[in-house]
């Protein structure tokens, strides 16, 4: 009678509705004299430690955690109201009153139990108020290790199971007072700062208290067997207690001094009264430690796991899918995962399937094993389970996957719900190993049913695999299971940890350094089985090689060695993948020689659009019914907007090989095909104002909305072939038919159409290349001359348009269409087809010398170079400043290099084209990157006055400057240094140097009228001869800039025919009266970049360079000569909102 009260009164404690924080009501008081207990103590050598916790939380507050996609994950209260929790439960704890000794008598004799009802009342709520605290504050913790954050969740799961199960049987008080001060210990400030770094002992600590509170839960069933096997209850009782007392005390100890010792962990799990013998049992199919991720990596995707096989959340999904290409590192998450869960005495199973050991038939078993390893790891759920077998034995055998996951998974699980402690985890691993789709077909099944749906709250299955057709079918569209790509993981992230991977792996190795292993990061394409197969490749395991040998095998990816580490993976997937016929080898050839032959990677969608061009009707199928089988190795095929690109650089490398490749081997690469696809596409896909932009008087960059109108008007195909078309076509043997199509669109006004796309794509850039590849391409062909001559004329056309063609798709037409020299053939073939444009009277006929004008330098330019590839052009200003230019475009790249205190006076590419020298006023020598636009190293210090000429050796190895203190520098470029000392000898400033190509001399000029020649070695004068020769100077151009108050008195005219002005020029002020009235007053301006611009900037027309200084300015009074000037008949012009008007197509 009194023990069933005691029951209640525990049950009404442990209830959180009515437990509450506050101190119990009626403790007893300690007798005066009575020396004061255990209990006591530990409760006084805690005192204060929760107004510390409160201000540690407010330090520490709970950052919202971010799962590895970068999305905020929800964590909890905020730190003010977790402090407030904490204050509050230290004073309840401060309140509570030691327990006397009768009230420990009480509890520890059986007879007095009726008389100490409302002590042991008492010692109840003391045990088992820290683990109620504990659980309000531990969950509020985040941003620790994943590890700790496991043995966190199993601390509180077993608080929880201790709270609602403790059994009252005064025999185990002792464990229930020891549980108590362990928790109340772990809620120390200084303690709970130690989470992270004494992880491994906290797991150890949660291994023991997860024990220890099944042991409290499952105590009566525990004595029942010890009766059985005529055991000493009292005396087992008390060994027990003892081991979990003194082990605990080992390991608080342990954590206390932050020191790492062997403490010896005995289970107390009574298992031997259930005989599982025959049960069917997949042998090696469990957990692999030697597989764990090395610590420190993966933490983004561990913390996100770990979390949801820790959450208690009813709504949590039952079933976590992590998938990915093979060699992410899928299996090294799942074995870590379950390790944890194992270390810190969570219930779990793990089942592994493999390639090697499909002959075995594992996924028949796979629930019976998983079922078995839940039951070494739990009485409970073993005798569950013992009980299931034992009233069917066919169970034991069955290979009926249903079967044992109905009957030895979810039967047994039900029956010991609520004495479980934590979550259970069940780690599948490999399931697209299991073999062929029939092997995981009931399984599959099982994962995706009600049941499965409706698992109990407390129950995870993490699932791996590589993301095949029928599993991504299954598992993809199902609400219980949460999908999670390690494809989709930052490259960032998986470079820093196969990083710390390959450093750990080979950072005993004196000959791999830094830069070596940042070789290995970079050549493993964030593909972890790539990075694990080259470290142990590189170690020095077998003769014949050096380790710097081995090292360049897998950093240059030679073929054998180190360039076939993955070809056994490659040869494995897709002989598993491809059947060995005909027809389908043959289109597995098509389709894999179609990606390899791409110059960029394109979805699926675009694949096919390609291939719906192909000029064989063979070719013309869907790739998907290649691809879909092919994710183990391609990415970008679960989703078809995704890019579709190898695993691995190697990959390519393995099928253009046949001795690694056989039957799959890809031979030379179907350009024709590619060619004659992107032709097709240019010709039925280009038009006039693709984007449908209203007016142009934008900027490209100030269409709001342009990137949407590419997304909608310019498909992907589209655009790769407006970029790539040329290159195919170079790389394709001549033939007439590919010449015709290439007519088609370079011969006609698709050509503009072309130019019009690209400079809407940000990729005007590479137009004159690609038209040079086609000149080459047609070179010396017969027949073909007429458009031959079109594409020189599209080279020039670009490189006197370039800046115009990047900036405004409109001044295609506007801008550069009418100042095309009236005697080539484009303007003849293309000017006819358009209207309203401008008219130019006194134009020039041919192509001018001058092609660009490169507009930015506040002050004079001093000196100019081209860099070795010719694409770019360095200059280098009186405004202190160094500038990098795009030649073909005309615009500027990046920002200018800044940092001379002077004018700089001279500036060059090294042979590479990586780096600029440049030399200034200050006296000084600079080295920069011609990348990244930074200055590399120190400046170069010698010279006593400015440094006037600069220039590269031909090996790019040092630098020679001449400066106004007639002497001459050489300095080594790698260490930043003068070799030797200043040259002198010249009689006056050093204008000019340069070396010869073999690095043996410099020749240099100076203003003593000579031209010498050094030896660069032995730096010696050789031979004084040459007089100076001069060239003339372009004197600088002057335009005229009236004041702002005369503008509006002129008509927008550049005529001395007052009848060309612009007509309806009111256009310009569309749309800005509204917003600014003031705009009236802003005038039409020529500005420095040939430009002449409107109110706000807007652009009204462009005016090539080598028409500037002969133009007919706006404010011109009068012409002498008359007829000397370029004037402009803007009468007929469309412009603005009516631009695309000067183009009416042939319908």
């Amino acid at each position: 009678m009194a023990r069933e009260r005691l029951k209640k009164l525990l049950c009404r404690s442990a209830n959180p509705s009515n437990s509450g924080l506050s101190a119990p009501q009626g403790s007893s008081q300690t007798p005066a004299g009575d020396p004061t207990s255990d209990a006591q103590t530990a409760g006084n050598a805690s005192r204060g430690s929760f107004a510390r916790m409160k201000n540690f939380f407010h330090q520490s507050g709970r950052v919202p955690a971010k799962d590895v996609q970068g999305s905020t994950a929800e964590t909890g209260p905020d730190p003010v109201s977790v402090g407030t929790k904490v204050e509050a439960s230290g004073v309840a704890l401060d309140a509570m009153t030691p327990v006397p000794r009768i009230g420990q008598r009480a509890v520890r004799g059986v007879a007095m139990v009726d008389t100490a009802v409302t002590d042991i009342q008492t010692l109840c709520d003391t045990y088992l108020q820290p683990l109620k605290i504990f659980n309000s504050v531990v969950t509020n913790i985040a941003n620790i290790h994943p590890y700790a954050q496991v043995a966190l969740g199993i601390l509180t799961a077993a608080s929880k199971l201790i709270i609602t199960q403790a059994n009252l049987d005064n025999a185990i008080s002792g464990l229930l007072e020891k549980l108590g001060s362990v928790y109340k210990l772990l809620l120390e400030e200084d303690m709970m700062k130690k989470f992270d770094d004494m992880r491994d002992t906290l797991a150890k600590i949660a291994r023991v208290v997860s024990d220890a509170a099944q042991f409290v839960a499952n105590y009566t069933e525990t004595k029942s067997f010890w009766k059985r096997l005529g055991k000493h209850i009292v005396s087992e009782t008390q060994s027990t207690i003892d081991d979990y007392t003194k082990t605990l005390d080992d390991l608080m100890q342990q954590y206390r001094d932050c020191a790492v010792r062997d403490v010896r962990i005995n289970m107390h799990r009574m298992l031997e009264d259930v005989n599982l013998e025959g049960m069917a049992y997949a042998a090696g199919a469990g957990l692999d430690t030697t597989k764990k991720c090395l610590d420190g990596t993966r933490t983004e995707i561990l913390q996100e796991i770990t979390r949801w096989a820790t959450d208690l959340d009813v709504n949590a999904p039952r079933i976590l899918w992590l998938h990915g290409q093979a060699g992410r590192g899928k299996s090294a998450i799942a074995h870590t995962v379950a390790s944890w869960i194992k270390d810190v005495g969570g219930l779990g199973s793990c089942f592994c399937f493999a390639r090697d050991r499909q002959a075995e038939h594992r996924e028949q078993k796979i629930f019976a094993t998983v079922a078995r390893g839940l039951a070494d790891r739990d009485p409970a759920f073993r005798r569950a389970l013992a009980d299931a077998v034992s009233r069917d034995y066919d169970l034991k055998t069955t290979s009926d996957v249903t079967q044992q996951w109905q009957q030895l998974v979810l039967g047994p699980l039900s029956k010991v719900h609520g004495l479980i402690v934590g979550n259970v985890v069940v780690v599948i691993d490999a399931l697209d190993e299991s073999g062929p789709e029939i092997s995981r077909r009931h399984i599959l099944s099982v994962l995706t049913s009600t049941e499965a749906a409706h698992l109990p709250a407390n129950f995870r299955i993490l699932l791996t695999s590589r993301p095949l057709p029928d599993i991504e079918r299954a598992l993809g569209a199902c609400q219980h299971v949460k999908a999670t790509s390690l494809d989709n993981v930052s490259a960032e992230l998986t470079k820093r940890d196969i990083r710390l991977y390959v450093s750990k792996q080979l950072g005993d190795l004196r000959e791999i350094g830094d830069t070596e292993v940042r070789t290995i990061v970079q050549k493993s394409d964030c593909l972890f089985e790539w990075a694990r197969l080259a470290c142990e490749f590189v170690k020095p395991n077998r003769p014949g090689r050096t380790v710097m040998e081995r090292f360049d095998e897998v950093a240059f990816l030679r073929s054998g060695g180190g360039g076939a580490l993955l070809d056994a993976m490659y040869k494995t997937i897709l002989d598993d993948t491809i059947p060995n016929d005909d027809t389908t080898l043959a289109r597995f050839r098509s389709v894999m020689g179609q990606i390899m032959s791409t110059f960029e990677p394109l979805h699926m969608d675009a694949l096919n659009k390609m291939r719906t061009q192909f000029p064989h009707e063979e070719d013309r199928f869907d790739v998907i019914v290649i691809l879909e089988f092919m994710s183990p190795l391609l990415g970008g095929i679960a989703d078809r907007t995704c890019l579709v690109r190898p695993l691995h650089a190697s990959f390519h490398d393995f099928l253009s090989d046949p001795a690694r490749s056989g039957i799959y081997f890809i031979g030379a690469s179907d350009m024709y095909s590619l060619s004659f696809a992107s032709l097709q596409s240019l010709c039925g896909g280009l038009r006039f104002n693709i984007c449908g932009l209203e007016s142009s008087y934008l900027s490209n960059s100030d269409v709001l909305d342009l990137s949407e109108r590419i997304d909608q008007s310019i498909s992907t195909h589209l655009s790769y072939s407006c970029r790539f078309w040329a290159q195919h076509l170079h790389k394709t043997a001549f033939d007439a038919t590919l010449a015709t199509w290439a007519k088609a669109v370079i011969g006609s006004e698709k050509i503009l159409f072309w130019l019009e796309t690209l400079s809407l794509l940000g990729a005007s850039g590479g137009a004159a290349d690609s038209l040079r590849n086609t000149a080459a391409w047609l070179l010396g062909q017969d027949g073909f001359e007429d458009l031959l001559e079109v594409v020189q004329d599209g080279i020039k056309f670009i490189r006197n348009f370039g800046s115009v063609i990047s900036c405004s798709a409109p001044h295609v037409y506007i801008s550069a269409l009418p100042f095309t020299p009236s005697n080539t053939v484009l303007s003849r073939q293309l000017v006819p087809k358009f209207s309203c444009l401008v008219g130019v009277s006194g134009g020039v006929k041919e192509w001018p010398a001058v092609q660009l004008a490169l507009v930015g330098h506040t002050s004079r330019v001093n000196g100019v170079g081209f860099s070795p590839d010719g694409k770019r052009i360095v200059s280098g200003s009186s405004d202190k400043t160094v500038r990098i230019w795009d030649a073909e475009r005309g615009v500027q790249i990046g920002g200018s290099l800044q940092g001379c205190d002077g004018p700089v006076w001279s500036v060059g590419f090294s042979p590479d084209g990586k780096r600029i020298v440049s030399g200034s006023w200050d006296i000084i020598v600079r080295i920069w990157d011609a990348e990244r636009g930074v200055q590399i190293g120190g400046p170069l210090q010698g010279h006593d006055d400015q440094v006037l000429s600069v220039g590269f050796s031909p090996d790019g190895k040092r630098v020679v400057s001449g400066s106004q203190d007639k002497t001459v520098g050489i300095w080594d470029v790698e260490q930043g240094m003068q070799i030797g000392s200043l040259i002198h000898g010249c009689c006056g400033s050093v204008f000019s140097v340069v070396f010869s190509p073999d690095n043996k001399k410099i020749a240099l000029g100076s203003d003593d009228s000579a031209v010498r020649v050094l030896d660069a070695e032995g730096f010696v004068g050789m031979f004084n001869t040459c007089k100076n020769l001069t060239l003339p100077v372009c004197n600088p151009r002057n335009i005229p800039v009236p004041p702002a108050d005369v503008i509006q008195a002129y008509p927008i005219c550049f005529s001395s025919v007052s009848s060309n002005a612009l007509p309806d020029a009111q256009q310009l002020l569309d749309g800005l009266l509204l917003e600014d009235p003031s705009v009236v007053d802003e005038p039409v301006r020529f500005h420095p970049d040939g430009w002449i611009r409107g109110p706000k900037g807007r652009l009204l027309l462009w005016i090539p360079p080598a028409l500037w200084r002969s133009f007919y300015s706006m404010w011109t009074k009068t012409v002498i000569p008359k007829g000397c000037c370029i004037e402009l008949d803007l009468s007929q012009m469309a412009h603005g909102n009516k631009w695309h008007q000067c183009f009416k197509p042939v319908l």
